[in-house]
């Protein structure tokens, strides 16, 4: 009688399935520079999957558990902000719903989807023939021994200019300790610079002040729309190349305008009392200027902004926008006045008052992201950045030459709060500015004098240095020393205070630190590269 002999079952291996078109997805993402891989992250999420379960209640479980943990995963791959900031800003609420669209299909980049089809297509006819979960499992390894262990690490350059042959994190952590100790330094030098504004003069010819805080107005919005060499801004008398905004939100950038007096104080000191030295309309108040307040918008979000006003020593809006006739519909629904018309009226109550000199601080939103023009019927269309730069451009172009043709003598000063964002980047779509990246606070400040004895046959004297709002004020205080002689304009701007471009929002901050953009997120400690 034979024996029978008992065969073992073979041992199933543990597959991945369509989780490696995920991970195939990722690694194209990663190759193309589009995605933050954190590996060890992928890795743990692989291994989860692979686990082996009893039963088939529990692997059911597990996949309804995985899918909404590898959304989140992805997006966390990705350059973007936390999702969470989404829900801390209050402004998302009042978004209006055509804007909301708008948003959401600027995450859709096409050319993207397009390898994405073609990755699904492959995998569709590879799958069946090839074990893709070696390859997929072998890539994760790689990824993470890459970025883990010395010995897979490429040679990188430290922060002194010697190549570093030790890992890549120690290198990372020395650099941002040096990004961190010359970021101190920079504070303490701002902390020590001031405008020293001269006496006043009682015989000096008086002349007004405009500063013109325009929303949404970047170096990188003008080349997009085609528009930087543009008409305005070859007829201004002095042009700042390398200014910073150092913010790429309103409210900050308006209290930073109108503390310029000062060097530029860390983002947090901006919501504490500033010194009386530091903020630019009382120092010309106490040489004889009237300050003023005008705005062309008025809505939810206005308000808001008027909150960070507050305290800043500014009266109340000379006139409201609401009794202008509406040419555009903010994101929240409100409505904003032409500038155009509001510089219009606001010059023609200005020739009437007897007041010797104003200082006007005006604040616009024309140019803001998901405005809308209105129609003749109420309703609204969509208008692009170009169309609505050119009418701002081409109306404060009329609005030089009224004030010209009245003879009065006026400083006009052009001072965007940041950019719009227009094209947006690896970690922002277009429209986003949670994170101040250079393309946003890059900004064209300009300066245009009227019938002060400018010459417009010229052109520009540009200011070359790196700069921001302290160079305006210790501008604006040198053009009013300078009274009673011939105007100088490169006096004016000889060895202007220099500010390098340092740029922060309560969850984030961008520096330029050795001709190189860093970005550090709230909750990290280290400083990165920012992705270009």
């Amino acid at each position: 009688m034979t024996e029978a002999v008992a065969t073992r079952p073979a041992v199933r291996l543990p597959e991945l399935g369509l989780w490696n078109l995920y991970f195939l997805i990722k690694f194209v993402l990663l190759w193309m520079g589009l995605l933050d891989f954190n590996a060890l992250l992928n890795l743990l999420l692989a291994a989860g999957l692979l686990l082996p379960l009893p039963g088939r209640w529990l692997p059911r479980l597990r996949q309804v558990i995985a899918v909404p943990l590898g959304v989140a995963l992805f997006y966390k791959d990705t350059w973007y902000p936390p999702f969470r900031r989404l829900f801390e800003q209050s402004e998302v609420l009042a978004f209006s719903v055509d804007y909301v669209i708008d948003l959401l299909g600027r995450f859709v980049n096409w050319d993207v989807l397009g390898v994405l089809f073609a990755i699904a297509l492959l995998y569709l006819f590879i799958a069946p023939w090839l074990r893709l979960t070696v390859v997929t499992v072998a890539l994760l390894l790689w990824v993470y021994l890459a970025g883990a262990l010395p010995a897979f690490n490429v040679p990188v350059q430290s922060v002194a200019g010697e190549v570093s042959t030790t890992q890549g994190a120690s290198s990372e952590v020395a650099e941002s300790k040096a990004i961190d100790a010359w970021l101190d330094q920079f504070y303490r030098e701002q902390a020590g610079k001031v405008t020293r504004f001269p006496e006043k003069n009682p015989t000096a010819e008086p002349f007004d002040v405009l500063i013109l805080n325009v929303c949404s107005l970047a170096w990188d919005d003008l080349e997009d729309a085609g528009m930087r060499d543009n008409a305005l801004l070859r007829r201004m008398n002095i042009v700042f190349d390398r200014f910073n905004s150092a913010t790429s939100y309103s409210g900050p950038a308006a209290i930073r305008m109108l503390r310029a007096s000062c060097g530029q104080p860390h983002h947090i000191k901006l919501y504490e009392p500033a010194n009386e030295q530091c903020m630019l309309f009382d120092n010309l108040a106490k040489l004889g200027y009237a300050p003023e307040l005008m705005l062309n918008h008025n809505g939810p979000i206005t308000r808001k902004y008027m909150t960070f006003l507050a305290g800043q020593h500014l009266p109340p809006p000379l006139m409201s926008s609401d009794d202008f006739p509406v040419a555009l519909k903010s994101y929240d629904g409100a409505n904003i006045a032409r500038d155009r018309d509001v510089w219009m009226a606001w010059w023609a109550q200005r020739i009437k008052d007897q007041k010797p000199a104003v200082s006007l601080f005006y604040n616009t939103i024309t140019l803001h992201d998901g405005n809308r023009v209105t129609n003749p019927d109420g309703s609204t269309r969509r208008a692009s950045f170009q169309e609505r730069a050119k009418n701002f451009l081409d109306d404060l172009d009329q609005f030089i030459d009224t004030m010209k043709q009245s003879g009065r003598r006026v400083v006009l000063v052009l001072v965007p709060e940041h950019g719009a964002a227009v094209h947006g980047d690896r970690m922002q779509i277009s429209g986003m500015r949670e994170i101040p990246s250079r393309s946003i606070t890059h900004v064209p400040t300009a300066i245009k004098l009227i019938n002060m004895g400018e010459s417009d046959q010229q052109g520009p004297l540009h200011v070359t240095t790196p700069t921001s709002h302290l160079a305006v004020s210790e501008l604006i205080a040198r053009l009013y020393a300078q009274q009673g002689g011939p105007l100088d304009l490169e006096a004016l701007i000889h060895d202007l205070p220099t500010t390098a471009a340092v740029s922060e929002n309560s969850d984030s901050a961008v520096v330029e630190f050795q001709g190189r953009p860093y970005v550090r997120l709230k909750g990290q400690t280290e400083w990165m590269l920012y992705p270009e």
